[in-house]
């Protein structure tokens, strides 16, 4: 009040200078009398400053950071208010109200800085505060918006309004922070009463101040005389005093402000005025001439663009973001075009808001500008209907289905004319006529856009301009964009299509394909369903029913937001383009996708009919106008459209769709992560077969393995504790198999040494970790094979020994029982997802807990804790912070989802934080644990009312008082938490038993998820249990303690509850083991599941809880059911694991692990390279990208029939095949080379079904024309390169065919394992590819005839065998032969042949190579050593197998049974290992048979063996380094006396039989085939049995020496050297006995 005349003299000072500036009505050059002014100024105070609420107010005038004041007032207001004798009607809601927000102050730190954060708490304080004086005043205080009227006023306001511009210039920048404002309208006569009153108040300020300062020494004096007379009555005179001092401290203050203000006052007067008369002096020069202000106000046309009264009507029932903007659009660009008529009709005139700044190009609006500068608006609206007056005809039309013409507006007086409503019509004239009226006045200016061109007649128009103008302000009226957008939504598509780069790189096994032929799919699938629409569709459904519907809606937008981002991804890598649109005009057939997406865009070809007749129908005049005058409108109409509505429109469909998407992403991420972090630990396998309520999981040993997909880098086995620290670890060396000879041994003692119950092998590693799992499965069955009989006495061990072997395994567990059942150990291999573990390795966490420790170390120990737990270690993962400070972006790095690369890192880290918070509540942290090991204080930091910070503290605070807490109460006790934190955060905190604590007493319920308050402070669980054991609470020996009889009853109630649950187990397994004859599996059982109320018997059952809850009720404290539930639950299962154990890897999941591929990247059609391992009588095996085994069946390799993979591939070579199928559980794929799979269409390749399905509007037709183009460039390309092949014959000879030995022919033969090269080159080549070629093979023509090929097959490093294989059904010498035989054998192709005979030699060999008797040492040294271990042990018959030197592809076993080792060749054929004249499966077998009969197998040759690589005695070249050693046979020796025979060597007489016929050729039988053995020299006579094949067409010559001697005697000397196949022991000239037997 007293700063109100200042106010009224610089308002009239400023509407004198703004109604000469503007002069948009007459003005007067004097002030009327009765002349009123709009003025800003503060009110009086509502309310006395005796009077709570006055504190409020005061509270309102100070800024956010006067933080002390405002606590000051708002105790004051408490303090005024619980002293009030008549009391509110919601007197405690307004206390709790102002405690709320006194709290939230006192929560702030008081410092003479403070922080964003703390002022945005402060004004939270005081905003809750002033909602309190918002329902006393009823009006509103707690608006933060500046110069909002906050303030009522009694004086009435006139009809002018000041603009928001004038408040804010007369306001001042502290009232603007008070907000202390009203709006006054103060004539002459009001303002001489404000100034009368002026000093009236203050006067009557100082009398008072004066009568309060006299009246306090006057009660102090009289305060003294009454007490001599009557003594002190402190009670009363305190409270008189403290009256008086308040109300005169109140008044002091509020008179110190007015004078501040007052003279802050004067300043400001003094400042104005002067630039008043520098403004008054500027301003003079335009009052002189009226015209230009006229011609402002003619050209704006207010009247035809907005009415004040209907837009706030329009802005209060909005809700809508968009909408609210379309308003200020719509406002702005008026203003814009006002802004642009003054700036040309009066070039002086300064523009508000006008900074000088440059426009954005986005929002520039020159032609719009220069139209309306022009004048084009007036012009348009003498025929077009006012853009806010169609937008509200369109509003009711769309509502109500009608119109009121005689619709009145705010502020329009009386009825409203009905021809506002329709548009102008211009009789006796067309529009050319009325625009060269206009042009020839001088009114109408000829404008055309900057876009159009010269020859563009339309440029011409002369209402062009005024068509323009219509159309943009029509465009941009806020109800026409509300109700055409809402039409746009239902109507719109959306149309995807490849680019020129997509068409080249997008297939039917592309990522995006089934994106980028996406055909007019609506765009309102994107987004929930319409209420309306959802009503309408379920009006006749049940309740089933709408449940299904509702879940297939929510699928059907949650597949269409990922599919969207999918497409947002594709158009971002440049394959697609995407257009939404409206629906086009024409159907879209044949290959359209080659048209561009121009075609589409164009709104020429775009269905706009729907939006046109809504215009239409509000547009265009009612009794209708002619033909000219309709197009005219009609043009304006579509123009708004075309460029300016549906642009606006598609831009923003395209950016909620967006958001909707990434809205369902996150989500969906978020229920991934979910899934992980509820994934249990890691239970044994011998703990399946039991229930994990009855016998949980616990804390277990377990050894993590890290397998290096690099072989240069070491493996790690380690071994952690109970809690997960490190406690032992090996380290396998790069190029050492775990099996190996080396570290086998080292393996089996530190399994034996750790005993953990599961070894967790990470599946990093790829096919390698699937490998290493098994080999470490056979060394875990035979290390607990050993721990099992540890305490046995083996036969062959003497006492020394095995005291010394008991010695070793007590010193591995000195606290072992030889009869402890514990002491059993048992262990299995597991596969498990390392992911986490690899980040751990990784990171920077890894890095500092084990600061010294290699990468694949640090992943096998992270491998072991996330089999333990996986939920603690993605906790850890969240718990460390980056360098921003931003927590739990480690967690970014995991594949979660596959479209989480798309989505926003803030958004997707807030749900993730939601989703681990929500896990932790579930599980429950245990605080000791959590508080002793780093890699646990993750889960502490998601117990809700916790955090990061919070944690760390909560543990220096527990490290602080020794490590552990006893109980929950010790939290309070000790101040490890704040009261607050204490009860969100208790029930999720457990206090389990471990060491530190074994002699502490600990509270049953600590271990639960019951909150204190239930059994602590209310003491609720005591009562149930006291209860249900039907006890009195003073029950007990007298003395006892009744803390102790309590917690006797609470775990008896327990007790009893677990005992129930294994009564329902043992009987849910007999009735299922009576009903179903299968076994029971009693893993998956849950109590709380699978048992019905009914069935329970316990205790708590027969309590009527609900009763209980319903008394507690009635007596006043609070509801209450819900948590004496969770008591009765958690007696039976105090803290149930909710986590399922962690699942075997299978199927899907672990194909995706160990090759990193999926259906989408590796899939059933796609083409894929590979390399030719080897080739087998069934097929070739290959590996493809990823080192993923692959296999080409026979039937496969081509389309024609093939006999021998070697006919289509060759060993090493490789191909490009299709994949037929993917078998996920063997990790393998099958592929095809025929041309047929080729040339098959990939779109009728089987689709997986775990790919998302094909969209609905997917285009198949057109993929398939796509495909189909694709296709037939391809077969242009191959027959291109089938013709450059055939151009030139090879191996014609004058079209004669001619067999020659001798001569290499060459072959016509594109097969990459095919060579045209001679014997030597191949072996070169073979040589020089290194070990990289051991198992592969190559083929050549052979020099034996043109119908015979050679193989070349690599056995080991050095050592290359020649198989020799003919051909049959040739078409020319220079083809490969139809029909392809080695020996008996037939092979269809060359990949047959590869893939029937090498592959399956190629896995005898390994299986040789990794037998437990193969030693890889020379014959020689295997001797020496057989002979050692006959001396060690003379009673002991030692045998071993080695490589045979002499001979590619045999093995050699050796034996001793005297003291002359000996040795049978055993062979390697494609169906097993041949011995003698018998063929094995497996060595095992052979052995198992050798141990029999050593001598050699007494049956016939079953199978025939193929032939060998020497045909002569001499040992060919290609033995490699092996075939310069000298013959075993040493010199020419006199023959040594006979060995004595052992049971083993007894001879057998010859029959006579065959001594009569030695020196005959037996004719060989019908069915069987001839023995197959090499040449022998015409001086030996009876060779091995198990020599060597020789060749197929071999028949041996009749022996030209004498025949066999007698039995016992040792044949003569030979003249020569024996032949290699045979070994005679050095030293030794007799032969064994089964050399004289005649079986050859």
């Amino acid at each position: 009040r007293l700063r109100r005349s200042e106010d009224y003299k610089i308002g009239l000072l400023r509407q004198e200078l703004r109604q000469r500036e503007s002069n948009e009505t007459a003005v007067s050059e004097e002030v009327s009398e009765d002349f009123k002014v709009r003025v800003n100024v503060p009110s009086r105070p509502s309310s006395s400053p005796n009077h709570w609420t006055f504190y409020l107010h005061t509270l309102k005038s100070l800024p956010a950071e006067s933080l002390n004041l405002m606590k000051e007032n708002i105790r004051k207001a408490i303090a005024s208010l619980e002293a009030v004798e008549e009391k509110p009607s919601d007197y405690k809601t307004l206390l709790a109200d102002l405690g709320h927000g006194l709290e939230i102050l006192d929560a702030v730190q008081v410092s003479n800085d403070l922080s964003p954060a703390d002022v945005q708490s402060c004004k939270k304080g005081r905003r809750i505060c002033l909602r309190v004086l918002d329902r006393v005043s009823g009006e509103v205080y707690s608006s933060d918006v500046i110069g909002s009227v906050v303030y009522k006023d009694n004086i009435s306001n006139g009809s002018s309004k000041a603009s928001s511009s004038e408040m804010l210039e007369i306001v001042s920048s502290n009232r603007q922070r008070m907000g202390l404002l009203n709006t006054l309208d103060l004539s002459e006569k009001e303002f001489k009463k404000f100034s009368q009153s002026r000093g009236e108040y203050m006067a009557d300020a100082l009398r008072l101040k004066e009568k309060l300062d006299a009246g306090e020494e006057e009660d102090e004096d009289d305060d003294d005389d009454d007490d001599d007379l009557f003594g002190n009555d402190e009670e009363e005179e305190d409270e008189a005093k403290k009256a008086r001092r308040k109300e005169k401290e109140t008044l002091e203050l509020h008179l110190t402000t007015v004078q501040s203000l007052l003279q802050e006052r004067a300043e400001r007067v003094a400042q104005i005025a002067s630039s008043l008369k520098t403004i008054e002096a500027r301003v003079t020069q335009g009052l002189e001439k009226e015209g230009p202000v006229l011609q402002i106000s003619k050209k704006m046309c207010q009247p035809f663009l907005y009415n004040d009264g209907d837009y706030e009507q329009y802005l209060f029932g909005l809700s809508d973001t968009r909408n609210i903007l379309d308003v200020n659009s719509y406002l702005s660009l008026i203003k814009e075009g006002n802004d642009a008529i003054r700036q040309k009709e009066a070039p002086g005139t300064e523009i508000d808001g006008g900074d000088g700044r440059k426009r954005s190009r986005r929002f520039n609006r020159d032609y719009y500008r220069t139209c309306v500068a022009d004048g084009l608006r007036t012009i348009c609206y003498q025929f077009m209907l006012a853009p806010f007056r169609a937008g509200i005809k369109l509003e009711d039309m769309v509502t109500t289905g009608s119109f009121n013409y005689e619709k009145s507006l705010v502020g329009e007086n009386g009825g409203g004319d009905p021809l506002q409503w329709v548009a102008p019509v211009i009789s006796d004239t067309t529009p050319s006529e009325f625009a060269n009226k206009l042009i020839g006045s001088g009114d109408l200016v000829l404008l055309s856009s900057q876009e159009a061109s010269a020859e563009d007649v339309s440029s011409r128009d002369p209402l062009r301009g005024c068509r323009y103008v219509a159309a943009m302000e029509l465009a941009h009226e806020p109800r026409i964009r509300r109700y055409l957008r809402s039409i746009f939504r239902e109507k719109a598509v959306m149309t995807t299509m490849p680019t020129k780069k997509g068409l080249e790189e997008i297939d039917a096994f592309s990522e995006y394909y089934g994106l980028h032929l996406i055909r007019e799919k609506p765009v309102k699938e994107h987004f929930p369903v319409d209420e309306k629409e959802t009503e309408r569709r379920t009006s006749n459904l049940g309740f089933r029913e709408r449940m299904e519907f509702d879940a297939e809606m929510r699928k059907q937008e949650k597949n269409s937001c990922l599919q969207y981002l999918n497409i947002l991804k594709a158009e971002q890598t440049g394959n697609i383009s995407v257009s939404v649109h409206m629906p086009l005009s024409f159907p879209l057939e044949g290959s359209w996708y080659n048209d561009g997406p121009e075609k589409i865009r164009d709104k020429e070809n775009q269905d706009l009919s729907a939006l046109l007749h809504e215009l239409e129908k509000i547009y265009m005049p009612l009794d209708g106008d002619t033909e000219e005058w309709n197009t005219e409108r009609r043009k304006t109409i579509r123009f708004a459209l075309t460029n300016f509505l549906l642009p606006q429109f598609e831009a923003e469909a395209r950016r909620e769709m967006r958001e909707a998407s990434v809205k369902v992403g996150v989500m969906v991420a978020a229920e991934n992560l979910q899934t992980k972090a509820m994934e249990g630990p890691l239970r044994p396998a011998s703990m399946l077969g039991e229930n994990r309520f009855l016998r949980p999981t616990g804390d277990l040993p377990i050894v993590g393995v890290c397998c290096s997909p690099d072989g240069r880098e070491a493996t790690y086995l380690a071994s952690v504790t109970d809690q997960g620290e490190l406690n032992d670890q090996l380290a396998i060396p790069s190029g050492n198999s775990v099996d190996s000879a080396k570290m086998r041994e080292k393996v089996i003692t530190f399994l034996m040494q750790s005993r953990p119950s599961a070894i967790a092998v990470g599946t990093g590693g790829g096919l390698k970790s699937r490998a290493l799992s098994r080999k470490l499965g056979d060394l875990v069955a035979e290390a607990t094979d050993r721990w099992s009989k540890r305490f046995i006495q083996r036969d062959d061990e003497d006492d020394e020994e095995f005291e010394t072997r008991r010695a070793m395994f007590l010193d591995m567990d000195p606290d072992m029982d030889d009869d402890d059942e514990e002491s059993q150990w048992k262990c299995n291999v597991e596969l498990v997802d390392d992911s986490v573990a690899q980040l751990y390795g990784r990171s920077v966490r890894g890095k500092k807990e084990f600061p010294d420790v290699d990468v694949n170390l640090k992943c096998a120990i992270a491998t072991a804790r996330h089999a333990k737990d996986p939920l603690a270690e993605l906790t850890y993962a969240w718990n460390v912070a980056s360098d921003a400070g931003q927590f739990g972006t480690e967690m970014l790095y995991l594949n979660i989802h596959p479209v989480q690369r798309l989505l926003p890192k803030t958004l997707l880290l807030r749900q993730y934080e939601r989703v681990l918070c929500g896990a932790v509540a579930d599980v429950g942290v245990d605080i000791n644990t959590s508080c002793a090991h780093d890699h646990l204080l993750g889960l502490l930091s998601f117990v809700p009312g916790l955090g990061p910070r919070k944690a760390a503290n909560l543990k220096q605070n527990v490290v602080r008082i020794g490590g552990v807490v006893s109980s929950r109460r010790e939290l309070l006790a000790k101040r490890l938490m704040g009261p607050v934190v204490y009860n969100n955060a208790v029930a999720f905190i457990r206090i389990r038993e471990i060491e530190q604590l074994t002699d502490q007493f600990l509270h049953p319920l600590d271990n639960t998820r019951l909150h204190p308050d239930v059994y602590h402070r209310n003491n609720w669980a005591l009562k149930i249990a006291i209860d249900a054991l039907e006890r009195l609470e003073d029950d007990g020996e007298k003395g006892a303690d009744k803390d102790a009889i309590a917690i006797r009853a609470l775990q008896d109630v327990m007790d009893n509850s677990a005992e129930e649950i294994e009564r329902l187990y043992t009987d849910t397994k007999n009735e299922y083991e009576r009903l179903f004859p299968g076994p029971w599996n009693g893993s998956g059982w849950d109590p709380k599941v699978n048992v019905p109320p009914e069935m329970w018997r316990d205790r708590v059952e027969e309590l009527d809880l609900e009763a209980f809850a319903d008394m507690l009720a009635v007596n006043g404290s609070g509801r209450w059911l819900s948590h004496l539930r969770m008591i009765k639950s958690e007696f039976r299962q105090p803290f149930v694991d909710p986590r399922k154990p962690m699942e075997p890897l299978t199927g899907d999941r672990l194909f995706r692990l160990l090759t990193g591929e999926t259906d989408q990247t590796l899939r059933p059609g796609k083409e894929v390279s590979g390399r030719v391992m080897d080739n087998n009588d069934y097929g070739s095996r290959v590996k493809i990208e990823g080192d993923i085994p692959g296999f080409i069946p026979l039937r496969n390799l081509a389309d024609d029939n093939v006999e021998s993979a070697e006919d289509v591939v060759t060993k090493a070579s490789v191909v490009t095949a299709i994949v037929t199928e993917v078998k996920k559980d063997h990790i393998s794929v099958d592929l095809s080379l025929r041309m047929e799979d080729f040339r098959k269409p990939e779109t009728t390749w089987e689709r997986p079904p775990s790919l998302p399905p094909l969209d609905a509007h997917f285009d198949r037709s057109a993929a398939g024309r796509l495909c189909s183009e694709k296709t037939q460039e391809r077969e242009a390309r191959l027959e291109v390169l089938r013709l450059s092949m055939a151009a030139t014959k090879i191996g014609a000879d004058d079209g004669k065919h001619k067999k020659s030995a001798g001569r290499v022919t060459r072959r016509a033969c594109a097969h990459p394992a095919f060579r045209n090269a001679k014997h030597n080159e191949v072996d070169r080549e073979l040589r020089e590819a290194g070990d990289a070629m051991v198992g592969e093979a190559l083929i050549r023509p052979s020099s034996k005839s043109s119908d015979s090929l050679a193989v070349h097959w690599v056995v080991r490093p050095g050592v290359i065998k020649v198989i020799e294989v003919e051909e049959e059904d040739k078409d020319t010498d220079a083809s490969i032969g139809n029909v392809l035989k080695v020996k008996d054998q037939k092979y269809g192709s060359i990949d047959e042949l590869l893939g029937r005979n090498i592959s399956p030699m190629n896995d005898f060999v390994e299986e040789l190579t990794n037998h437990r008797k193969f030693v890889d040492v020379t014959e020689d040294e295997l001797d020496t050593k057989l002979k050692e271990h006959k001396e060690a042990n003379p009673k002991g018959v030692f045998y071993n197998l080695c490589w045979d030197e002499l001979h590619p592809g045999f093995a050699s076993l050796h034996f001793i049974t005297g003291s002359t080792p000996r040795s049978h060749p055993i062979g390697i054929a494609w169906n097993g290992f041949t011995w003698s004249s018998k063929t094995y499966s497996n060595l095992d077998k052979l052995l198992n048979d050798f141990k029999k009969n050593p001598r050699g197998p007494s049956s016939t040759r079953s199978v025939a063996s193929e032939s060998s690589s020497v045909p002569s005695a001499t040992v060919p070249s290609t033995v490699g380094d092996s075939a310069a050693k000298p013959s075993r046979w040493g010199a020419k020796r006199d023959a040594a006396p006979a060995a004595p025979p052992t049971n083993w060597t007894q001879a057998t007489p010859v029959p006579v039989a065959a001594a009569q016929v030695w020196n005959q050729h037996p004719p060989p039988p019908s069915n069987v085939q001839p023995p197959n053995l090499p040449p022998l020299p015409n001086n030996f006579q009876p060779p091995p049995p198990s020599m060597p094949p020789p060749p197929g067409n071999y028949r041996p010559p009749p022996p030209s020496g004498p025949p066999p001697p007698p039995f016992g005697q040792p044949p003569p000397p030979p003249s020569g050297p024996p032949p290699p196949a045979f070994r005679q022991p050095r030293g030794v000239s007799n032969l064994p006995a089964w050399m004289t037997q005649g079986k050859s």
